[in-house]
């Protein structure tokens, strides 16, 4: 049977952090599960443009429960408030999506002068993800995602040397490598949890191609870079809706079947029904994983103890 959201339980009393809530995916994860009964901070840069996210969400669900946070994931300083506000009024966090993210831009540097994709796709949630802690242990059970990419990830290369590739940044090799440590922090964070026997799961997804502002983002921050326009006018063209892109993270933090170190992703690959695929064993290394665990700590100045 294919997974909808209809297949989502009851999630009444539940509290559910997701990070780009505004629009995409963010906002459709948002939706399903304040539909499905959980409350959630919906965490974004732009307050505005969360706001409004929050109206439309209302307006199909009356009696759905959200919060607005602020949220600069290209900020530690941003990251650390938002993660002491929301421990402050929730003690306790049962789902954590970590779906923001920017992709193919320009060189950029972070608040913290961080390569902006690597420090936003991967920096920005490892160092919320490492504050919101103590609230994920107090929750039933929590559930995390990570939001990497097929292709991406496994193209992707990370020189824990050079994590900002200065010198020799590449619009791509970028997006890759921060796509690459979201699926290594997933990974090595489900299997500290379990080592340490906490109860909690982490899993990694894979939207497909699907339409949204990412694309569009892109080619405009790029300037009109000719692979920045193929993608936006390709995925515009057969790209999946953002409703069911969003089914491969939403399944991930609400599906009982659903274990953590586990990887859904459409059929397909680029489109189809949300699945379990498997993991190519090179990504699982410990080494690697424990590499890149190590050099986040280190640039973000958060000790990340489980």
């Amino acid at each position: 049977m294919t997974w909808a959201t209809r297949n989502i339980p009851d999630l009444t009393g539940k509290n559910a952090v997701v990070t780009g809530a505004n629009g995409g995916l963010g906002f459709e994860s948002s939706k399903a599960l304040a539909a499905a009964g959980a409350h959630v901070v919906m965490a974004a840069r732009n307050l505005q443009k969360v706001e409004m996210a929050r109206q439309r969400i209302l307006g199909e669900h009356s009696e759905a429960s959200l919060e607005l946070q602020e949220l600069d994931l290209a900020s530690l300083d941003s990251v650390a408030g938002a993660a002491a506000a929301i421990k402050e009024r929730h003690p306790s966090i049962d789902i954590l999506v970590n779906n923001a993210g920017v992709m193919g831009i320009p060189e950029r540097r972070t608040a913290d002068g961080f390569e902006m994709q690597f420090g936003t796709n991967h920096l920005g949630h490892f160092a919320l993800t490492a504050q919101l802690w103590p609230a994920l242990v107090a929750g039933d059970g929590a559930r995390l995602v990570a939001i990497t990419s097929f292709a991406r990830h496994n193209r992707g290369r990370f020189d824990p040397t050079d994590p900002p590739l200065r010198g020799e940044y590449e619009a791509w090799r970028a997006y890759g490598q921060s796509k690459m440590a979201n699926l290594r922090f997933a990974l090595e964070l489900d299997r500290k949890a379990r080592r340490a026997g906490l109860p909690i799961e982490s899993l990694i997804v894979h939207p497909g191609l699907t339409h949204t502002d990412l694309q569009a983002n892109s080619a405009r921050e790029s300037g009109g870079g000719r692979s920045q326009r193929f993608w936006a006018k390709w995925v515009q063209r057969i790209g999946m809706k953002a409703p069911r892109g969003a089914l491969s993270q939403i399944r991930a933090v609400t599906d009982p079947q659903a274990k953590g170190g586990q990887f859904y992703s459409p059929r397909f690959v680029t489109a189809g029904a949300t699945v379990r695929r498997p993991l190519t064993p090179w990504t699982r290394r410990s080494r690697q994983l424990g590499v890149l665990w190590q050099v986040s700590e280190r640039m973000t100045g958060v000790k990340f103890d489980i």
